[in-house]
């Protein structure tokens, strides 16, 4: 039987395409795994942040320089409506890139950080430059990588690393759905209020959370799935599109849902990856972030001068310009580029935002936003 990455001396190495090379420790799990290498710069939240499926199929580097100070939750653990603890029942990450860990000092905790990269086969690094690695990102857009770790005696080349990126498909070439949608519908409900279907994308399970526990019942659907009038006797009133990884472009069936005349009279609510496919099953387009808005302190402003601090994980943006002659308007803009944070249409029926309202890691200061599209739910139930 092979020894398990704790008992053993690991080293850790991060490659990236353009031929950058960080070298460091190895912990978690003895592994090499190819991906798309982002950065967030949350300073807390990070089993939330890794259990987000809309990072499937990336390698996280965070640059919060110390992890692991508060553990990790116990295995399986579940709230009152079945969901899980975190934002889905596994690590979604490819490999993970640190500063530095510690091991855990919190109450709550059931394991550490390593061990749970381990139990779930995640390679790690830590006592890597991640404000180096952060700079470059930021100055070169965002690249693929391939993380390795293994022992110390087995450090790979160069060229063997390069040659295991090529092999692996481009982050755009993916097909995520498959790993993070439902495979079929399932109903959650709290007090059993309107029933709301969510086109599952990836969705976050605070999401779902926030909307239970503002008393409506929740219709869980694959990403691909219909929109029913009814669902075992009860009518459909609102639809929400989440979260979720990949080309929003790529989601060709869920925008032709969305868009599909029967679910054109729903109160309609998009967050993140649902905010870019909401505008474009309204004619609008997307395109590619240099390096992305992830972390949990993004400024966003509205048209009356209001700012929100939200949490955000989104590698692609809705081209405003493309929106001209659909009943969508811009409702909020990134004040650092720009880009388009909310949409919302002239009769009130669609409501959109490119950050996390429910918070889970970070504020929770846009959580009206929930209460502004189930009040709607509500008033036509």
């Amino acid at each position: 039987m092979p020894a398990r990455a704790a008992e053993v001396e690991l080293r850790g190495t991060l490659f990236l395409e353009d031929g950058t090379r960080f070298d460091g420790a190895g912990f978690g799990a003895a592994a090499r795994r190819v991906g798309e290498v982002v950065f967030t710069t949350g300073m807390v939240g990070y089993p939330e942040s890794l259990t987000d499926p809309s990072f499937r199929g990336q390698i996280l580097t965070f640059t919060y320089p110390l992890l692991g100070n508060y553990g990790v939750p116990p295995a399986h653990a579940v709230d009152q409506y079945g969901l899980p603890h975190l934002e889905s029942g596994e690590i979604q990450v490819r490999g993970l890139v640190v500063r530095g860990t510690t091991k855990p000092h919190h109450w709550t905790s059931g394991r550490s950080l390593g061990t749970w990269l381990e139990e779930e086969g995640v390679p790690g690094i830590q006592g890597v430059d991640t404000r180096r690695l952060t700079e470059h990102l930021r100055s070169e857009g965002v690249v693929r990588g391939v993380i390795d770790v293994g022992r110390r005696d087995d450090r790979p080349s160069d060229d063997e690393l390069r040659a295991a990126i090529r092999r692996a498909p481009a982050y755009a070439e993916e097909r995520f759905m498959a790993e993070v949608a439902p495979k079929k519908a399932t109903l959650l409900q709290g007090e059993a209020g309107p029933l709301v279907a969510v086109l599952d994308c990836g969705i976050k399970a605070s999401i779902l959370r926030a909307l239970l526990d503002r008393g409506v019942s929740v219709l869980r659907l694959p990403f691909d799935h219909e929109v029913p009038t009814k669902w075992e006797g009860r009518r459909v009133h609102g639809l929400v599109v989440g979260n979720g990884p990949g080309d929003p472009g790529e989601l060709v069936t869920t925008v032709r849902e969305i868009g599909r005349p029967a679910n054109r009279s729903l109160p309609t609510l998009g967050i993140c990856l649902g905010h870019q496919l909401l505008a474009l099953a309204h004619g609008g387009t997307t395109f590619k972030l240099k390096y992305g808005h992830r972390g949990q302190n993004k400024t966003i402003l509205f048209p009356d001068g209001r700012a929100l601090i939200v949490s955000e994980n989104h590698g692609y943006a809705v081209d405003p310009r493309s929106l001209g002659g659909s009943p969508l308007r811009p409702w909020a803009t990134n004040p650092d580029d720009g880009t388009l944070e909310g949409l919302r249409d002239r009769g009130g029926r669609v409501l959109a935002l490119q950050g996390h309202p429910e918070g889970h890691p970070g504020p929770q200061e846009a959580g009206f936003v929930f209460d502004r599209f189930v009040a709607k739910v509500k008033r036509r139930a």
